[in-house]
């Protein structure tokens, strides 16, 4: 099999799943990959000066480095492509620290999306087929425009005047997607929460955004590359913590939420010294520190890829064309992540969590049934997938003793049905399910709060099931997007979803009272604990508190203790 099924098992869902669900995603899977990125990239403009003052002042915001002037939509006003950088990370910076903005009294167009970080073109993935360069740290800005609600606002929300505000973190691998994705547009979830201001972020994807240099002769003038995108979203947080209010935000009362790459994102976040002031709660979908790199893999895997492109030294590395770097980049898949090196993030996430480094953040996490069944189909199929993930199992274990094998061993054989099933099963553990109850169990331990969830909902497309992402087309309201879906879950219960997520992020309590419930139903969401381990089980009619005991989501015995081996 070919390594670049690696790249692809993070990407969106094939054309062939596009065909299964609906006339409009059926006519996207006939075009051809240059068709859909000239379709993509017309969407695209630059944001200019506005130097004549022509302007509707009502839709200007003043921020540090510029006023920036979005659009109105049917009563939501969105500012796109706002820089948080004073210099993009280009030529001499590439590979550099985010640079800080500085003021400026320029009035700016805020009309269009960002450039999408370069990344494999492909023709599920929306971000990749926009306008791409690493100049692309920028932000984007959804608010209810006030006189459109009749100036409507939550007691709750709106304590001091201001609103909460939700951060959302893309996912895509740490090299993939970006926040021109039309599955984050984030109109219709402020459209319906109109006191929340709603922000998605970028950052460098790929090694532009993780790459270990320090070692190389000419390394010692680089040694923030290993973890640059944490970094920049970093610096998308202070821009937002020091601007925000301008829009109405509350700059403390900040929520990240995030999914795969994202939910590691919002993870690893709380690890950073001096974070916590830029938010106090984080959501995390699908996503932990369980694939973060060691300082020797992160070592290992520059030394492979300098091999592959025939490089030396990082001025060798600034030679090289970014289309033949990020093919390189690409087969190298899910092993590109967060450095744990022991100075910008702790050497043990987990064991900073148990030592209470995040204990003053709330915490809502959760994962998806049958996360791993995502994979499987964006692999080709179960024949490719098997054959990937027998050679990636067979590493894995390599590091075990011989009692931890035979754990692994058994349960697999106990998983029924093919192949196929007992990997998607065994990865849903390493991956997603063990990680999960880890962070819950760590966070608990120390004094902190977490409440937790397990997602059953699943798409009608052929073997999806309750796959990877499956969520986020309900967690946006935007369920016109059904090519992983297939189908609009059920309205009552994904609205219901969704002010929970707004109930979290506004109070720290995901609990809704019957007033508050879309339904007229009072659903309490019990926060995790060390004794009856109760999590929010997402039935899509039937939304309930229950023990893990009840399902026997994690095999205690025979994966927990798979999270002490990093990056599997």
């Amino acid at each position: 099999m070919k390594r670049k099924f690696m790249a692809l098992a993070i990407l969106c869902v094939m054309a062939f799943c596009l065909a299964l669900c609906g006339s409009s995603q059926a006519g996207a899977a006939e075009k051809t990959l240059d068709e859909l990125k000239a379709e993509v990239r017309a969407k695209y403009g630059e944001n200019k000066r506005i130097t004549d003052g022509n302007y509707d002042k009502s839709l200007a915001v003043k921020c540090i480095n510029g006023t920036f002037v979005g659009k109105n939509n049917d009563g939501v006003i969105a500012y796109k492509g706002i820089p948080f950088v004073g210099r993009q990370p280009v030529g001499e910076l590439r590979w550099k620290a985010p640079v800080d903005v500085v003021p400026d009294d320029g009035v700016y167009e805020a009309y269009y999306y960002g450039k999408s970080g370069p990344q494999i073109e492909h023709i599920s993935e929306g971000a990749s087929l926009y306008v791409q360069g690493e100049d692309c740290l920028y932000l984007n800005v959804w608010k209810a425009d006030e006189k459109s609600v009749d100036g409507r606002k939550n007691g709750a929300a709106m304590r001091n005047g201001k609103k909460p505000v939700m951060v959302w973190i893309h996912g895509g691998g740490w090299f993939t997607s970006g926040t021109s994705d039309p599955t984050y547009d984030c109109h219709n979830f402020v459209k319906e929460n109109p006191d929340v201001i709603a922000v998605s972020i970028t950052y460098r994807l790929g090694f532009l955004g993780f790459l270990h240099l320090s070692h190389l002769p000419d390394g010692k003038d680089y040694p923030d590359a290993q973890n640059l995108a944490i970094m920049d979203q970093m610096m998308a947080l202070k821009w937002i913590h020091e601007n925000i209010a301008s829009f109405g935000g509350d700059p403390d009362n900040v929520t990240l939420f995030g999914e795969s790459a994202g939910g590691e994102s919002v993870t690893t976040l709380p690890l950073v010294k001096g974070s916590h002031k830029y938010f106090k709660r984080v959501i995390a979908q699908s996503g932990t520190p369980v694939l973060t790199r060691t300082v020797e893999q992160s070592i290992a895997d520059t030394n492979e890829l300098m091999d592959m492109l025939g490089c030396k030294t990082v001025a060798d590395l600034k030679k090289v064309d970014i289309k033949k770097f990020i093919d390189a980049t690409a087969t190298f898949g899910m092993r590109i992540g967060p450095e744990k090196d022991g100075k910008y993030l702790p050497l043990d996430p987990y064991e900073a969590y148990a030592n209470g480094a995040a204990k003053d953040i709330d915490i809502l996490q959760g994962c998806n049934k049958d996360e791993m069944n995502y994979f499987m189909l964006v692999a080709g199929g179960a024949e490719p997938f098997v054959e990937m993930m027998n050679k990636r199992l067979a590493k894995n274990i390599s590091q075990l003793t011989d009692g931890e094998k035979s754990l692994v061993e058994s349960f697999c054989k106990d998983i029924k049905g093919e192949r196929y099933e007992q990997l998607c099963r065994l990865y849903d553990q390493i991956w997603f399910i063990a990680p999960l109850f880890r962070l819950s169990e760590n966070q608990t331990k120390a004094g902190g709060k977490s409440y937790t969830y397990y997602f059953t909902v699943e798409s009608s497309v052929p073997m999806v099931k309750s796959a990877h992402a499956v969520e986020l087309s309900t967690v946006f309201n935007n369920q016109n997007d059904t090519q992983l879906t297939g189908r609009v879950f059920d309205k009552t219960f994904s609205k219901t979803l969704r002010k929970m997520w707004v109930q979290f992020a506004e109070t720290g309590n995901p609990s809704l009272s019957a007033k508050d419930s879309p339904d007229g139903k009072a659903y309490e969401w019990p926060l995790y604990d060390l004794k009856n381990k109760k999590m929010m089980v997402f039935d899509e009619f039937n939304i309930h508190p229950e023990k893990e005991s009840q399902r026997k989501i994690l095999d205690w015995e025979r994966t927990y203790f798979l999270t002490k081996y990093f990056c599997m």
